[in-house]
């Protein structure tokens, strides 16, 4: 058989059969690669039953038969991202933990070959149990943007736009008519003190009114606190016209400060409009003064920047006040699991909160513009009810289910609020509602609507325009997904989300408290802080949302944003491009001391101790969020030395002593190369050259998946390899799907990871493509309610 083989393919003798034989000869390389890899794999195959061999008789006592731990030896499964080789050298340098010099060189080889195959790598944990996509309810995210989206349906989503600032027209009296108006302009922000001035020209200074109208765009979700300062009257309105936030019409006595603390959602823009009068008196007239100030979550006391602030007329909006109970986030992203007493009672007030506005707001409003309609059988509040719930269920409601939910309770009540109230604290609590997933007899378009929704929004769709593809069947082919999924792509709500996602991909939740030591860093105060948080925000938001969208300038952008309190304390590096322009502005190019987001100093300093900078933090932060990798617990609590203790070493020398031991370097060896590449930081982000009188040593490296060994210098470098790292490329897009999607990637299809990062690499690095094609692959999946993972 080999001869007959063999003669088929060797190449003749006869000159007329040269071509053959050429073919021939590749076709022999071919059958040598196959025989080879055939040898190989039976290679690999014999070292692996070797090493599951010595796994049963020496390790399967402590670590279980599969791998999965034993809770009175050692408990964690083994399952990580480490090569074969970086398993060979842990286990020969500390397996068995009795006698470690027992399972060395080939032994170790084998049985780290077997348990990497067997259940330790990504691959067999997927091959092993396959993750499915889990039932989930709506996290705390998900219930605020699907209740303000419920009520924006019978308004409107504000469309995305450049303009900032507050739209302003200025008259001549207190009278607000149209003759009276001298002046019609942005303004840029509210903080004016007019004095006993006029505020324009052909405006008498003792008698004018003035009227601004925009919307406060939010970033964060959390409380803030609004204030304003005026020694005039004013009224200011807040989320709709005529739902009042601070009334001073009628001026009294010398309090001219007033707060109030609103709840608001990331992604939403909330409509405001001030009337400001300065009213002629007999007595001595006051300076006119007003500023809008507010102080956002973990922020400190500013003039409302113009970066916030949209112009002219803006759709009223809900937002929920409701206290929600954090969600579990123990897989690295939120996840809607907890059902408990706090639970049931939050999402009760959810619902009687936003019963009393759909009573007092959107009630009176779908009468009026439905007054004409036929309302037999009080049909009117039926209809207003039935869209309400179709949008809150995400699908038509079928007879039966319209009867229990509306006709019945719309019936038990002459009350028309009461009906209301009955009618949505049912709906809002049902599973329906609650389920985002629960909607197998939803159409086709229905459900990859549904899906659009919750990962581009956390929300439901609401939007006409959306529903009406939903009802004409267009969601079911791709292209019809793809162009509704990018309309929904650029919206408010996505751009919130983002911000999101990218504070968890640099584990920014941390930077709550950043106090330094007064004593070396006296000018280190809030109003530093405050300016870094909105310096690095504003970075992300011009990267991600620039055409190119480039992920790679997020790691090796040589600007950022400054202000002239930054510039002062981080010095010629951080002065603005512009001499004028916003207080929030671009700086300088500086590339020698700059690397993206790496080396901001909200995330140094947030990555350092109260007065030293910390290589392990940043090393592990390094590993963990930029590149993706696992890290076993610390064996025993760390504590770090003292500087006093070793005067002479700089923190480089102190970490690699106090790390120094071996069962430390499992770990500390793949930490501390990374760390110290970062060390020309110190603990407030400040770039630096020397400690103690002595150069800072940046060097570090990496060692890869597959096992290949990087070297790099200092932060440019460190940059320079992760722009081009499999690893940090892998991390960056497995990061953004379970954020976006709150399931595993996997349980889309074990390659999906892999097949959204080569394409990923392939549009550029392009962020918004990347969101595009996670939402795409999301949306084709519609699943029925006996798919799903309970």
């Amino acid at each position: 058989m080999l001869a007959s083989l063999r003669s088929a393919l060797l190449p003749s003798s006869d000159p007329a059969s040269h071509d053959r034989g050429f073919s021939g000869s590749w076709l022999l390389v071919g059958l040598a690669v196959v025989l080879a890899c055939g040898a190989r794999a039976r290679a690999d195959e014999a070292a692996r039953q070797r090493g599951e061999a010595i796994y049963r008789q020496s390790c399967a006592d402590c670590h279980g038969a599969e791998g999965q731990g034993v809770e009175s030896e050692y408990a964690s499964p083994l399952a990580g991202d480490a090569s074969i080789g970086e398993l060979s050298e842990v286990i020969a340098d500390t397996m068995p933990e009795a006698d470690p010099e027992s399972c060395v060189g080939e032994d170790a080889a084998a049985v780290a070959a077997y348990i990497h195959h067997a259940f330790y790598s990504e691959a067999a944990q997927i091959r092993n149990r396959p993750p499915r996509i889990e039932l989930s309810r709506l996290t705390a995210s998900q219930l605020r943007q699907s209740l303000a989206d419920l009520y924006a349906h019978f308004h409107q989503i504000p469309s995305v736009s450049d303009a900032r600032g507050v739209e302003a027209s200025y008259y001549n009296g207190r009278r607000r008519k149209k003759e009276n108006e001298k002046i019609d302009r942005v303004d840029p922000l509210i903080d004016f003190d007019f004095g006993h001035e006029s505020p324009g020209e052909g405006i008498e200074p003792k008698e004018f009114a003035i009227s601004w109208r925009g919307g406060l765009k939010i970033d964060e979700t959390g409380t803030y606190e609004i204030i304003v300062r005026s020694t005039c009257s004013f009224v200011m309105d807040f989320g709709a016209g005529g739902r009042e936030l601070i009334n001073n019409h009628v001026q009294s006595g010398m309090k001219t400060e007033f707060r109030r603390q609103v709840r608001l959602t990331a992604g939403r823009v909330y409509p405001f409009n001030i009337e400001f009068v300065q009213r002629e008196r007999k007595t001595e007239q006051p300076p006119a003064r007003i500023s809008l100030s507010w102080i956002p979550p973990d922020g400190q006391e500013q003039i409302v920047p113009t970066r916030h602030l949209i112009p002219g007329w803006v759709p009223a909006t809900f937002s929920l006040a409701a206290t929600l109970p954090p969600d579990d986030r123990s897989y690295g992203y939120e996840r809607g699991i907890a059902v408990n007493r706090q639970w049931d009672e939050s999402t009760t007030a959810a619902a009687l909160a936003f019963a009393q506005v759909a009573t007092s707001e959107l009630w009176p409003q779908y009468e009026r513009a439905h007054r004409d309609d036929a309302n037999e059988n009080r049909a009117r509040l039926k209809n207003f009810l039935t869209e309400i719930l179709r949008v809150a269920f995400r699908g038509t409601l079928n007879d039966a289910t319209a009867r229990v939910y509306v006709d019945a309770q719309v019936e038990a009540t002459r009350d028309d609020r009461e009906a209301i109230r009955r009618v949505l604290l049912l709906g809002l609590k049902s599973p329906r509602f609650l389920y985002p997933r629960l909607d197998a007899e939803a159409t086709p378009s229905q459900q990859v609507a549904n899906r659009l929704a919750l990962v581009l929004h956390d929300s439901l769709p609401s939007e006409k325009w959306l529903l009406e593809r939903i009802d004409a069947g267009k969601l079911t082919e791709e292209p019809g997904i793809r162009e509704a999924a990018r309309r929904m792509l650029d919206d408010y709500r996505t751009r919130g989300k983002v911000r999101s996602m990218l504070h968890a991909w640099l584990d920014l939740e941390h930077v709550d408290d950043l106090s330094k030591s007064e004593e070396r860093f006296p000018q280190f105060d809030e109003a530093i802080v405050s300016d870094l948080r909105q310096s690095l925000d504003a970075m992300l938001e011009a990267i991600v949302w620039s055409e190119a969208s480039d992920y790679r300038q997020l790691l090796q952008a040589d600007w950022t944003y400054t202000t002239d309190r930054l510039a002062d304390f981080y010095g010629e590096a951080w002065q603005p491009a512009a001499e004028s322009g916003p207080p929030l502005r671009r700086s300088v190019s500086e590339t020698a001391k700059r690397a993206g987001v790496l080396t901001h100093p909200l995330l140094m300093s947030g990555l350092a101790y109260y007065d030293a900078t910390s290589p392990i933090h940043r090393g592990v932060f390094l590993i963990r969020y930029v590149l993706g990798r696992t890290l076993r617990p610390p064996s025993e609590a760390f504590t770090p030395l003292s500087p006093d203790l070793h005067p002479d070493l700089t923190t480089r020398q102190r970490v690699a002593l106090q790390t120094s031991p071996e069962s430390c370097q499992v770990c500390h060896s793949k930490i501390n190369a990374l760390g110290f590449s970062l060390e020309n930081y110190d603990a407030v982000g400040r770039f630096r050259t020397e400690e103690r009188d002595r150069p800072i040593d940046p060097s570090g490296g990496y060692t890869t998946r597959q096992g290949e060994r990087v070297d790099f210098q200092g932060a440019q470098e460190l940059a320079a390899f992760l722009v081009e790292s499999e690893d940090a490329h892998r991390a960056f897009v497995n990061r953004a799907f379970q954020f976006f999607v709150k399931q595993p990637p996997a349980a889309f299809g074990a390659d999906t990871l892999d097949r959204l990062t080569a394409q990923f690499r392939e549009n550029g690095y392009n962020i918004r493509d990347l969101l595009l094609e996670i939402a795409v692959i999301a949306a084709k999946r519609p699943l029925a309610a006996d798919q799903v993972s309970t």
